[in-house]
């Protein structure tokens, strides 16, 4: 008794039971993520406190001014450097480890840069590296942005509270690996993470201790993700994607695991002065941006197009196109809410009526096999429920309507009028691709050309009938991700790549010769 009274007065740590002192020096050994996520079930094991758990480990833990080990040491370049220079490097080297389209190249080595500046910055997009399929690279490129970037912390896995905690602890740049294996349903995980996209808001609330004191943690960190398929929309909507595709059997590039001895070491060294000695620069940037992409794609694309405008040379110009490309892309896999919209939108035209009712709309829906909604009540059609509580998010209601003397409920074509231009983008695919001419006028030299500059006149809709007239053909608008037959891709300008299995595709300065070796005649 005399001895707890001492403890609590000199504010030391519990006594541990005995056969919980070798568990504390294993979980001291521990790197500080994999403890974060077992601290718990440890000090359950043990029956013991969690915070007891952590005093324990905390004073049997070596002090380290590597913050454990957790992150290299980099001593930043002694002499000057280039900035142009120093992406063109960068480039070089991912494009001699990983097959990728040149839009993704480029988007990856304006990232991993960012991540330089974070105490600079006001806006983190989220890299995220997706691919349709298994052995596409991804875990390669992700190793490679992270060897590239600061404080870079890997992990297969993460829960919602060492998020937070080793963000607040170490201010990492997190790579997270499998991310389609633990991440979609796990809703406070993509919470924590959404919270930390602008500096502002990147912040979480959370209980501590046994008095459950309220404490707040930093969210706020640059974050690289890597998973099959598409991650949740509220995550992608937040993200520079950078997509990979399973490489053609003559599509030859060097193994990481091979790469020269100093490589990384010395790039990531210029990177770290190059940040230390364009720091205010970056804080103080205000990029011009493309007025094609929308207010979040403008937001995730502002750090790296100030980026882009410092070096300067070729990498305004190709930094804008590559983003417009890649949000394009983007485009093309709409909200659920987003395409019921555009659906609804193609059967007024297709019916060239300007009421129907509920049942009907519900019958139009669900003609189309490809769109969810002839199995989106479990299999079954949609709902005249389900549509109207859908549409009730957009402040759109039915009516009661006589149709051939009975009481219907019945949706009118003008109240989807602001929901129409609000939601759906108005511009086609080709137009967006026009804006990629953007930048030429504050670009001098520019490494990338747009294939086909010809203006698209696209007439304004005098009236909500009109608009629905316009996509009777079943012609989607960028939002829909269903669009015409004449939609033409972005070409970037560049060497003749014939080793990409597709006759139209170029590729970028820093084109991978057979031997591996980057050329410097590209640039």
């Amino acid at each position: 008794m005399i001895e707890d009274k001492v403890i609590q007065r000199e504010g030391l740590p519990p006594p541990l039971p005995e056969d919980a002192h070798a568990a504390v020096a294993r979980l001291a050994k521990l790197p500080r993520l994999d403890y974060e996520q077992a601290r718990e079930a440890e000090a359950a094991a043990l029956g013991i406190r969690v915070s007891a758990l952590d005093d324990a480990v905390k004073a049997a833990s070596k002090p380290s001014t590597t913050d454990n080990g957790l992150f290299p040491e980099v001593e930043p370049y002694p002499g000057e450097v280039i900035g142009e220079e120093l992406l063109n490097d960068i480039l070089h080297t991912l494009r001699r480890f990983i097959v990728c389209e040149p839009e993704t190249a480029i988007a990856a080595t304006l990232w991993a840069v960012m991540t330089w500046f974070i105490d600079e910055i006001q806006v983190c997009p989220l890299a995220v590296i997706t691919a349709p399929e298994k052995r596409c690279g991804k875990t390669q490129l992700l190793d490679l942005i992270g060897r590239l970037s600061c404080r870079a912390l890997a992990a297969s896995s993460i829960s919602p509270a060492a998020t937070y905690r080793v963000i607040e602890a170490h201010r990492p740049t997190l790579m997270l690996d499998e991310a389609d294996a633990w991440m979609k349903e796990n809703e406070e995980l993509r919470g924590v993470i959404n919270s930390g996209h602008t500096r502002q808001s990147a912040y979480v609330i959370r209980s501590v201790g046994d008095d459950h004191t309220p404490t707040r943690f930093s969210t706020w960190g640059a974050k690289c993700i890597s998973g099959i398929g598409v991650l949740p929309e509220t995550l992608m909507d937040r993200c520079i994607r950078l997509e990979l595709r399973r490489k053609l059997p003559h599509e030859a590039v060097e193994r990481l695991r091979h790469a020269p001895p100093g490589l990384f070491e010395g790039l990531a060294a210029k990177v770290s002065r190059f940040a230390l000695d364009h720091a205010h620069s970056v804080r103080h940037a205000r990029p011009a941006l493309p007025e094609a992409l929308n207010d979040r794609a403008q937001d995730n694309a502002e750090p790296l197009l100030a980026i882009a405008d410092i070096v300067g040379g070729r990498w305004p110009d190709m930094a804008r196109q590559a983003l417009l490309k890649i949000n394009a892309k983007g485009e093309t896999e709409p909200s659920h809410a987003a395409e019921l919209l555009s659906d609804i939108r193609d059967a007024f035209g297709r019916t060239i009526r300007t009421r129907m009712t509920s049942d009907e709309l519900v019958r139009e829906l669900s003609e189309d096999g490809e769109a969810p909604w002839s199995t989106y009540n479990r299999g079954n059609p949609i709902t005249q429920r389900q549509l109207a509580k859908k549409l009730g998010e957009f402040g759109i209601k039915s009516k009661d309507a006589k149709v051939s003397g009975r009481t219907l409920k019945a949706y009118e074509l003008e109240k989807f009028t602001d929901a129409f231009s609000r939601y759906l983008h108005p511009a086609t695919p080709e137009i967006i691709r026009n804006h990629a001419t953007f930048s030429a006028s504050h670009c001098s030299d520019s490494g990338f050309k747009v294939a086909d500059k010809k203006q698209v006149a696209q007439p304004e809709a005098t009236s909500a009938t009109d608009t629905a007239l316009k996509v009777a053909d079943k012609s989607k608008s960028c939002a829909t991700g269903k669009t015409s037959a004449t939609t033409q891709p972005i070409e970037l300008q560049g060497e003749s790549d014939k080793s990409c299995g597709v006759a139209d595709k170029n590729r970028v300065a820093g084109e991978i010769h057979p031997e591996g070796e980057p050329s410097p005649e590209s640039f």
